[in-house]
């Protein structure tokens, strides 16, 4: 039972971690790892493409989101367990620098590798640096003791003679050096306005390759497999059994709704069967008792999804008879009357919602979220994730029916909008963990 498991840091942002999480994943699929990825975080796009990464001959496996803020220790640690214990490897990348959380460190990226109890391989960019790596090192090794700093990977190093300088100031820390990324223009993954582009014309696998073939060559990835063993054999972890509702949940699916958490998912399926749907090419709904539109990017296929009458008119029969809807940020975009692409030009949607939403002038709505309902058959925080450029230019008299704050409890104008039995936001929720939201959507909504 002993199984390679660790977590990919760095100091801050832009250092290099998802590049070499990728590389690393189709590294070890390559190698006959069927290796289970983790994002620490909210970022639901990262976990796509690990799984796109993880992905050879078929045997990849979901991306699995672990936040220590839209849920408990308890759950993070639970899916962790859940994911991992059955697979050959786990491999989680942190998010931002190492400490950094919601309110200090609390939610970081070395929260979670405690609570988890793995090593953490470092990724530093030293691109503009050499022996002074020495003092930052010492500090991430030494701040928490709790922390465990297995070994370190140095992104941005274009010779031998600069490894050199960077083995000597490990050597003199304490911190194995397990090789260096040489800076290469052309494996990046192609990006969008809104973070790592997962559209169709990504071309990921290409991109994605050619990181595994460039890190293997200065990477020692056998060593680095031999410091990361984690013991399993004393895990008492008994897999769940959940009992299936029979609802139909129709969710929307293809490459303009696409952000959905894995575990909420696997939430629906627990009350009933899932049938997913294009609204960019089907021509109608699934016959279902919930309709789920995820986020994504619907303003890049807006012409298309407008071209889709007979879908969007499908979609406004099921909300206007009143069906149970749930709609985040793309998807709330989709229900409104009309979108704006970032060139002004405005395109109709389903005209479920009295709104109008815009492209035009993008501004980033960024931040965690705490929501509640305000209805006493819903008496619950449930908690998310807010990301998006657009903005609501126009709306209608739309009820909020929540109380929304940010992470420090402070209101935001981000609201929870509801027209009959639809329910839309654009706060990205998280219910693996509060998986009676769904079922609050399915049998108290629908009977009001």
């Amino acid at each position: 039972m002993l199984k390679p498991a660790f977590m990919l840091a760095a100091p801050s942002s832009n250092s290099g971690k998802t590049t070499l999480t990728l590389a690393l994943l189709r590294i070890m699929a390559r190698k006959g790892y069927c290796v289970q990825s983790y994002k620490c975080g909210p970022d639901y796009i990262d976990t796509i493409l690990h799984s796109i990464a993880s992905d050879v001959r078929g045997k990849g496996c979901r991306g699995i989101n672990l936040d220590s803020f839209m849920s408990s220790r308890q759950h993070v640690r639970k899916l962790f367990l859940k994911h991992s214990v059955v697979k050959d490897a786990a491999v989680v990348e942190g998010v931002m620098g190492l400490f950094d959380g919601a309110v200090k460190s609390d939610g970081s990226s070395a929260q979670i590798a405690k609570l988890l109890d793995i090593p953490v391989v470092f990724v530093v960019d030293a691109g503009a640096c050499a022996y002074s790596v020495a003092p930052l090192l010492y500090g991430f090794k030494h701040f928490d003791p709790g922390v465990c700093l297995a070994g370190v990977i140095f992104n941005r190093v274009n010779s031998q003679s600069h490894y050199e300088f960077l083995k000597n100031a490990c050597h003199d820390v304490g911190v194995e050096p397990l090789g260096y990324i040489p800076y290469k223009s052309d494996i990046h993954v192609s990006e969008r306005y809104l973070g790592l582009n997962i559209a169709v014309d990504g071309c990921q696998e290409e991109a994605i390759e050619a990181m595994a073939d460039h890190v293997l060559a200065t990477v020692d990835i056998e060593r680095l497999l031999a410091i990361t063993l984690k013991d399993y054999s004393e895990i008492g972890y008994r897999q769940e059994v959940a009992e299936q509702g029979n609802a139909v949940i129709a969710v929307a699916k293809d490459e303009a709704f696409n952000f959905a958490y894995a575990e909420n998912l696997d939430v629906l399926a627990e009350c009933g069967r899932l049938e997913y749907f294009s609204p960019l090419r089907d021509k109608k709904l699934p016959d279902a008792d919930m309709l789920y539109l995820s986020g994504g990017y619907p303003e890049l296929f807006a012409e298309k999804l407008e071209q889709n009458t007979a879908m969007r008119d499908a979609v406004r029969r099921y909300c206007e008879k009143g069906g149970v809807t749930y709609a985040e940020c793309g998807g709330m975009m989709y229900l409104g009357n009309a979108m704006k692409d970032r060139n002004g030009v405005l395109y109709k949607m389903c005209g479920v919602l009295d709104m109008e939403t815009s492209m035009e002038t993008a501004k980033l709505h960024l931040g965690y979220r705490k929501v509640r309902l305000d209805e006493a058959s819903c008496d619950q925080e449930i908690r998310g994730h807010e990301f998006h450029y657009s903005c609501i230019t126009e709306k209608g008299d739309l009820p909020n029916v929540a109380t929304i704050t940010n992470a420090r409890n402070q209101k935001v104008e981000t609201a929870m909008y509801r027209y009959k039995n639809t329910f839309a936001s654009y706060v990205h929720l998280y219910w693996g963990e509060r998986k009676d939201f769904p079922k609050y959507l399915l049998k108290t909504a629908k009977k009001q």
